[in-house]
């Protein structure tokens, strides 16, 4: 097990650099004046251009571009962002947590869901249950993000009352701001437990309920039809029907022949969404006034917000090679024969 992670370690250096080239080539597309934006703090500094030019190599070759751009890179130097106002790093620091928040209790909820409902329709085929997790699977994947977000907010807010957007009350919110708090992640919940403000997890709590909701109904439908198909393929294997031939209960046959061989394919589409999902889910951050990494970076692409983009892709592009690293790796405490591989 330690071999097949020490090898893919050793990949990963690789794959980021080639990422970093593919991202620097697409930058080549613009002219070193518009490439000098990405350093750029001051709209005074217009007139100085040809100096910024000289001083970062953007009128010298390509390789040496590339090598002050990733060393720059290296540095955490993203350049400055027009539309927040402040270092690219930085920005990316503060809308950050907010998505990395939603996005975890969106994905545990859409893990356990998923993987449950779509094992269990498969046991249950073309009985009430599997009917009634198909059409839920179909309707969630049908129905857009913002018209079923929309209808909580309209039902359960509008109405009721109960679960309002945004990320914080404004007492909340005022609080988060003082002095008198500790913001020591960045997540709200868990910082209000490690602050002792048990009024202000409530008030956190409140506020997730409704993206959450929406996300997990919308996603979960998707792992629902993989997670289906993948245990109806695994239930025909010889291997299932011998066990169930020697007498070994459903539920143990389940449990611990099938569905462990059944979730290579579910990990696979599982790592893939927890990174969209880090990649900021536009749609409900926009219905539910969440401020995420997603809003602000579409609104850095509407104002051609060059560093601001630049930065997004490159915190992307890592997640998502991260995100194929732990895939692997649970790839191999599923099924054992991968390690061999």
């Amino acid at each position: 097990m330690s071999r097949f992670i020490a090898r893919r370690l050793l990949l990963l250096p690789f794959v980021a650099l080639g990422v970093t080239a593919l991202i620097f080539s697409l930058l080549q597309l613009l002219t070193p004046a518009m490439r000098a934006s990405l350093y750029i703090t001051d709209p005074k500094q217009l007139n100085a251009l040809p100096d910024i030019i000289r001083k970062y190599h953007l009128d010298q070759p390509v390789y040496v571009q590339y090598w002050e751009w990733l060393r720059q890179v290296l540095h955490g130097d993203l350049g400055w962002s027009e539309t927040a106002r402040e270092p690219v790093l930085t920005a990316i620091r503060g809308y950050f947590p907010a998505t990395f928040e939603l996005a975890l209790y969106s994905f545990a909820c859409i893990l356990v869901l998923g993987i449950w409902l779509g094992t269990l329709s498969a046991v249950q085929k073309d009985k009430i249950v599997d009917h009634l997790s198909r059409s839920t699977s179909i309707s969630g994947a049908s129905l857009p993000t913002f018209v079923w977000g929309l209808v909580l907010l309209m039902v359960f807010y509008g109405h009721f009352g109960w679960f309002p957007p945004g990320r914080l009350g404004l007492d909340a919110d005022l609080f988060v701001r003082s002095p008198q708090f500790h913001p020591y992640t960045g997540l709200l919940t868990i910082d209000a437990l490690l602050n002792g403000q048990w009024w202000l997890l409530w008030d956190a709590l409140r506020h997730l309920v409704l993206p959450v909701a929406t996300l997990t109904y919308f996603i979960t439908a998707t792992l629902v039809r993989i997670t289906r198909s993948s245990m109806l393929e695994t239930l025909r294997a010889d291997y299932v029907r011998t066990a169930e031939a020697k007498g070994l209960p459903r539920d143990v046959v389940v449990d611990k022949h099938a569905r462990r061989n059944a979730l290579i394919p579910v990990i696979t589409l599982a790592g893939l969404l927890f990174v969209g999902l880090l990649s900021g889910v536009v749609i409900t951050e926009t219905v539910f006034n969440w401020p995420g990494i997603g809003r602000w970076g579409v609104t850095a692409s509407q104002q051609l917000d060059i560093p601001a983009v630049t930065g997004f892709a490159l915190i992307f592009a890592g997640m998502l090679v991260l995100g194929n690293l732990c895939a692997d790796v649970l790839y191999a405490v599923v099924d054992p024969r991968i390690r061999l591989q």
